[in-house]
C-alpha cells in the first residue's frame, strides 16, 4: 500500500497558494479531496441556504482543483457543498463546476450526493425512537421537523458508491470532514485506523501546520504508517502540531466518533521525518455496534436589528448593570404603547452585550474586570424586520441618554460610530438538532444523481 491523498485547502473558497497546489499535484496524488462547509460559523447557512464564502472565492478555488484533477485524471471529492451541505448548496457548486468546465474545455463524470432530510422521514424515525440525542442536545418534539431545515451527515459509503462506478468529480452534501479523505483508501483496503487518523489530520488542510494557513497537505499512506507533509513555502509540521489536531472540535483527543465507529489514537506515535513531514503510527479503528448518521437542523426564530455603541465614562460603566434592567422595563411599556397592544413585549428580545466586562465568558469571568471603556452591542429581535427596526429606533435613542444619578440633567451615555445607528441584520436562525439517526444503513438517508459534463 502506497497511496497519496492531497488536501489542497481547509475549505473550498478559503484560498490557497498555486505554488503549494502545484507541489501537491507534482507528487502524483491518487485523489484530491476538500471540505467546503462547517457549522463553525453558526446556523445561518443551514437555515437560509446562503453559503458563507462568496461565489467568486469558491469559483477561483474550484477552477484550480478541476484543472488539477484533469491533469492527474484522479477523483476530486468535495463535501458539505455550500457551507451547510443543503441540497441547494450542492446544486450551487455543481452549477459553478459546469460553468468552469464549459469555459476551460474540461470533461468529467459528475456525481452529486444530496443530504436534505424530508420532515416525513424524520418524523417516522422519531416515532420509532430512532433519533437519539447527543451530549447536551436540546429536547425536541415531532413538529420541530416541519419548521427546521435538516441535513444528515454522510460517512464514506455514499462517496464510495460513486468511486466504484468511476465518477471523476463528486460533489456531496453534508459529510463528515474525514470521510472525504478516507473514502478511497478505505475502499482500497487500507488499514482503517491509519486511514481515519490520516483523514482527521488533513481535514482542515494546513490548519495543523506552523503557522496555520489555508494551504494544503499531502499524505502518503502505507501499510503501517502515514507521512503527512506540508506544501506551502515557510510552513512546517511538528509532532505536537500534528498530534494536537486530534483535539480540534473534540472533547476527547483519543476517541473520535464517525458514523461507522470510533478512531482510537491512544497508542499513536508521532515522529518528525524532517521539518515539513511527520510520520504517524499505531492508531486503530473500533467498529460500532450499529451505524448512525448525525442530524443537523436550523430554524428561523425572528428578524434582528443591531446597534453598536461604546462608552468611556467610569461612572456610566459602573451604573450600566443596574440601569439596563430598568431600561428593559421601560421598553416593554413603550412597545405596548407604540404598537397599541398589537405587539407584545414577550415576542421581542432586547439584549445588551457589554464587551469588556466578561461578555465572551458569559458571566464566568474568573477575575473581576475594571474596564476603562466598553463596547456595547444591542440586538433587537422581533417576528418581522419592520418591527425589529421600529423598536430599535427608540432603544437606540433611550440607550444614548440613560439617567445617571451622579450627573444632573441630560447626559450622553453611549456613543454610536454610525449614523443612523440601527442596522437591519435580517433573519436570525438557531440550531435545532444535535442528534443521530440510528438503525440506518450507510446510504439510505442520501440520494445520488449523475451526469456527463
Amino acid at each position: 500500500m502506497d497511496m497519496r491523498i492531497l488536501a489542497p485547502t481547509g475549505a473550498l473558497g478559503a484560498g490557497f497558494d498555486t505554488a503549494a497546489l502545484d507541489r501537491g499535484v507534482a507528487a502524483g496524488p491518487h485523489v484530491i479531496a476538500c471540505d467546503a462547509g462547517s457549522t463553525d460559523s453558526g446556523p445561518a447557512a443551514l437555515g437560509s441556504g446562503t453559503p458563507k464564502l462568496s461565489a467568486q472565492a469558491v469559483t477561483r478555488d474550484l477552477r484550480l482543483l478541476l484543472k488539477a484533477r484533469d491533469t492527474l485524471q484522479v477523483p476530486l471529492i468535495i463535501g458539505s457543498c455550500g457551507t451547510s451541505g443543503r441540497d441547494d448548496g450542492v446544486d450551487w457548486v455543481a452549477g459553478l463546476a459546469r460553468t468552469i468546465a464549459a469555459e476551460n474545455n474540461l470533461h468529467f463524470k459528475l456525481g452529486l450526493i444530496y443530504s436534505d432530510q424530508p420532515a416525513e422521514r424524520l418524523q417516522h424515525l422519531y416515532d420509532e425512537g430512532r433519533i437519539r440525542p447527543l451530549a447536551n442536545a436540546p429536547v425536541i418534539e415531532r413538529k420541530l421537523f416541519e419548521r427546521s431545515h435538516t441535513v444528515a451527515m454522510m460517512g464514506v459509503e455514499p462517496l464510495q458508491e460513486l468511486l466504484r462506478d468511476g465518477y471523476d468529480v463528486i460533489l456531496a452534501g453534508r459529510a463528515s470532514d474525514t470521510a472525504l479523505f478516507a473514502a478511497l483508501p478505505h475502499l482500497n483496503g487500507a488499514d482503517p485506523g491509519l486511514t481515519w487518523h490520516m483523514a482527521k489530520t488533513i481535514e482542515c488542510g494546513a490548519a495543523c501546520a506552523i503557522p496555520p494557513d489555508a494551504n494544503g497537505l499531502l499524505v502518503t499512506l502505507r501499510d503501517d504508517h502515514f507521512d503527512v507533509t506540508t506544501l506551502a513555502d515557510g510552513s512546517r509540521l511538528t509532532r505536537r502540531s500534528v498530534a494536537a489536531h486530534t483535539l480540534y472540535e473534540n472533547a476527547d483527543p483519543f476517541h473520535i466518533a464517525e458514523p461507522s465507529g470510533t478512531l482510537d489514537t491512544t497508542h499513536a506515535t508521532y515522529e518528525a521525518v524532517d521539518e515539513r513531514t511527520v510520520r504517524v503510527r499505531g492508531s486503530r479503528y473500533i467498529e460500532a455496534d450499529g451505524y448512525t448518521n448525525k442530524l443537523e437542523g436550523a430554524e428561523l426564530v425572528g428578524y434582528q436589528t443591531v446597534i453598536v455603541g461604546g462608552v468611556r465614562d467610569k461612572v456610566v460603566i459602573e451604573r450600566l448593570p443596574e440601569l439596563l434592567p430598568m431600561a428593559k422595563k421601560y421598553f416593554d411599556a413603550k412597545i405596548l404603547d407604540v404598537f397599541d397592544g398589537r405587539v407584545g413585549p414577550d415576542t421581542i428580545d432586547i439584549n445588551y452585550r457589554l464587551y469588556g466586562t466578561g461578555t465572551v465568558l458569559a458571566g464566568t469571568e474568573p477575575t473581576p474586570l475594571q474596564p476603562q471603556e466598553l463596547g456595547v452591542l444591542i440586538t433587537v429581535t422581533a417576528p418581522d424586520q419592520g418591527t425589529a427596526h421600529a423598536i430599535s429606533t427608540f432603544v437606540a435613542h433611550a440607550s444614548s441618554h440613560l439617567p445617571i444619578p451622579e450627573y444632573d440633567g441630560l447626559v450622553s451615555t453611549l456613543a454610536y460610530p454610525y449614523s443612523p445607528p440601527e442596522m437591519d441584520r435580517g433573519p436570525l436562525y438557531r440550531f435545532t438538532l444535535n442528534h443521530v439517526a440510528t438503525g440506518v444503513t450507510p446510504t439510505e438517508l442520501f440520494r445520488t444523481t449523475t451526469e456527463e459534463v
